[in-house]
């Protein structure tokens, strides 16, 4: 099989013109003029190559210099959302890219203005974590990067947040409060913090943003439950680029393979995606040695593409027809290290997307796959990162691929739930009051009851008295809030094609 979908990372400022830049030096060219140029070459890559480019207009009938916005990210954010919503999927009569918890906005496309770019290569600058809320009144730590800021502060997943900046009202169904929190925590340099503890204790915490090399690996460990039963678990939280991820998936793998491991545990809850590449090394160390040399997944593109009708792409990146015939965009499995199960768990939510999707899925056909927690996002769709104009300001990223398994699986817009016909598993709520890792942690404690006695269900006393008398959201409500409050957040399968 001919891997060539990845074949190196070039995201170089510069390396996919605008399609109508050729003027953008001339002295007499206005700064509207280069957004108008931006709004344009969204347009026409996505009259080429977006995934259901058959649904968008004419150029005058969409007008794509109509879209405004107070900003010019927002306003090609605005021409972005609109095309999303054109294509109608026949098995829900909305959109492909229909995202319930906000109607009218893109699922999967976005414009990003680098930030995101610079993620992926593991290099990060903020505080270092994400904050969510499991009740009205009950703002807690989602995660912390292990040498971020926060870690450095001593905070941890679970801890209380008990107030930001000296507010202590952080009341969750306020959207005025949410304002707040997203400010001081996305779009500030320095905050302070008081937090409780574990052993319900406070302290409080004043740090400042720094640069940080992301380490994707939150934690990992091995699990002793008797009978012969070695738990290798992982807490893995984002698919940055390879060279920065293989590092630490070896570590923790070697590890497991050091200490026996039969069964194991991903813990995925959180991972919006990322590299794909990422995807396939994670499930090269998880694949029985047998599939080497298998088919692992199949990359299929629009039929304009496919059919050689991609002017712009072709002579922009030196493409020709073959680069986009799915037969030369099969991957195949390479068993990575020496780790061998029979049987693997993944803890999921809705906050878990695209290449985390593309890893579970992949393994489906090859050994037993269960899923533990919530419905995951659903994004069996994929990008080439395009950068608009000679500078690259600002990157397109919008769906151009399809993605399938070894056996023509894929199809999962409305996500992976755990527990239904087609994913074996455990459907159950998030347990944000224990640190990952921890063994009466609810989602992970499902999964190792399971391996000890073959069910997944648990009492849940502990949770359940910290929630007792608190306002609790409605599952809705709380897919719009974590929607609001990780509005900056990446979920995408990003691919990066060789540019000739």
């Amino acid at each position: 099989m001919r891997k060539i979908f990845y074949l190196t990372i070039i995201l170089s400022a510069g390396l996919i013109a605008s399609c109508k830049k050729d003027n953008k030096n001339n002295n007499n060219t206005t700064t509207a003029s280069y957004i108008n140029l931006d709004k344009d070459s969204i347009y026409y890559y996505e009259k080429e190559d977006y995934l259901w480019f058959d649904a968008i207009p004419a150029y005058n009938t969409f007008n794509p210099r109509s879209y405004t916005g107070s900003t010019d990210y927002e306003a090609l954010g605005n021409e972005i959302n609109a095309i999303s919503q054109l294509k109608i999927n026949p098995a829900t009569g909305k959109p492909y890219e229909y995202y319930a918890p906000d109607p009218g906005s893109a699922k999967y496309s976005f414009i990003d203005d680098g930030t995101t770019t610079a993620s992926l290569g593991g290099s990060n600058a903020d505080f270092g974590f994400e904050p969510i809320y499991i009740a009205e009144n009950d703002l807690r730590v989602k995660y912390v990067y292990p040498g971020s800021p926060a870690d450095l502060a001593g905070i941890k997943r679970g801890y209380e947040i008990m107030s930001i900046n000296g507010t202590t009202n952080l009341d969750g169904a306020s959207n005025s409060t949410i304002n707040f929190i997203v400010n001081a925590i996305y779009y500030s340099n320095s905050i302070t913090m008081v937090l409780k503890k574990y052993d319900n204790t406070t302290f409080t915490a004043t740090f400042n943003t720094a640069t940080y090399t992301v380490d994707p690996v939150l934690t990992y460990k091995v699990f002793n439950e008797g009978s012969g039963h070695e738990v290798g678990y992982i807490a893995f939280n984002s698919f940055t680029a390879i060279a920065n991820a293989q590092p630490k998936l070896d570590q923790a793998f070697n590890y497991f393979i050091t200490n026996g491991v039969n069964d194991l545990v991903v813990d995925l809850r959180y991972n919006g995606g990322g590299d794909g590449q990422t995807a396939e090394y994670l499930d090269d160390l998880i694949a029985p040695s047998s599939s080497t040399g298998t088919l692992m997944y199949t990359t299929y593109f629009n039929s304009n593409l496919q059919g050689g009708k991609s002017p712009l792409i072709d002579k922009k990146f030196g493409f020709t027809t073959a680069d986009f015939a799915p037969s030369n965009n099969q991957v195949g499995f390479n068993k990575a290290l020496s780790l061998n199960v029979n049987r693997v768990f993944f803890i999921v939510t809705s906050a878990t997307a695209s290449s985390s999707e593309l890893t579970i899925n992949n393994l489906r056909p090859k050994l037993d796959v269960e899923l533990v927690g919530d419905t995951t996002y659903g994004k069996p769709v994929g990008e080439i990162p395009i950068p608009l104009g000679s500078d690259g300001k600002y990157i397109l990223y919008s769906p151009q691929i399809y993605v399938e398994n070894s056996a023509n699986q894929g199809d999962y817009y409305a996500g992976m739930a755990p527990g239904s016909p087609s994913y074996k598993g455990y459907l159950a709520g998030d347990d944000v009051t224990k640190d990952f890792g921890d063994s009466t942690e609810s989602l992970l404690a499902h999964a190792l009851n399971y391996v000890k006695t073959g069910i997944y269900a648990i009492n849940k006393p502990q949770v359940q008295s910290l929630l007792a008398g608190k306002q609790l959201f409605t599952i809705p409500q709380q897919k719009a809030l974590v929607r609001q409050m990780d509005q900056h957040k990446f979920k995408a399968l990003v691919v990066h094609k060789k540019h000739k």
